[in-house]
């Protein structure tokens, strides 16, 4: 019920710790920044909080500092989110991330969550949960909503067929993100480091894995599996 639910996100509001927490909150919306950085400063005494607004700006920050947790947004241009959270989970052990995204299609769920993601929050989210949601995580625990949760364990059953894009390798779907967001080529192989013929050898398999002939119906499909 709505009052359990609200008792529940409240045990994470007092301060578990005298350690000085380290947080960088990464988006390309300085408003959106603003909203975590609040909340955090309300419910943790001991805390430093920096920003960042693309994956270059993360990278930097991460170099130059150490942090306990990354809020990070999956959207922000000229990044892909799910390269730069496998590689900075790789360079940088302990560090715990929390995606924050206005998607909350389970897909995206269990992608992040597979390549190692320690929470995933709506940007809807109401205010007691974005606090209980990133207290919990850096207390050690991972989080995501019941909502998703239950989804993620079978309790609910989709209508439609399964999903084509759960076909795609990694790379694949970072590939797919950057095409329907209308990037050429060489801008793909510029954001992910990848040479043209690669890309372009990415795109081929997509389409055959997809069963799809061009772009248009890539985001015909997209928006049918609510990828976008």
């Amino acid at each position: 019920c709505p009052q359990f639910q609200y008792k529940r996100y409240r045990l994470y509001l007092v301060p578990y710790t005298k350690k000085m927490q380290n947080i960088l909150i990464a988006d390309d919306h300085s408003i959106v920044r603003a909203g975590p950085k609040l909340l955090i400063n309300s419910s943790i005494r001991e805390v430093s909080i920096d920003e960042a607004e693309d994956g270059e700006a993360v990278i930097k920050k991460m170099k130059s500092a150490a942090f306990d947790l990354l809020i990070l947004d999956i959207n922000m241009p000229h990044t892909e989110s799910f390269s730069l959270t496998a590689w900075l989970l790789k360079e940088y052990p302990g560090l715990k991330i929390i995606i924050f995204t206005m998607n909350q299609e389970v897909f995206f769920v269990k992608r992040f969550l597979k390549i190692g993601a320690h929470g995933y929050l709506n940007k809807y989210s109401k205010e007691a949960e974005i606090k209980y949601a990133i207290q919990k995580v850096l207390s050690g625990k991972r989080y995501i909503s019941d909502n998703l949760a239950e989804i993620l364990s079978g309790e609910l059953t989709r209508k439609k067929k399964d999903n084509p894009f759960e076909d795609l390798s990694d790379r694949e779907f970072e590939v797919v993100l950057q095409m329907l967001k209308g990037s050429s080529v060489s801008e793909i192989a510029n954001t992910l480091s990848l040479h043209k013929s690669t890309v372009g050898t990415h795109k081929t398999r997509i389409l055959d894995k997809l069963k799809i002939s061009n772009t248009v119906e890539l985001i015909n499909l997209a928006r049918l599996y609510e990828i976008i």
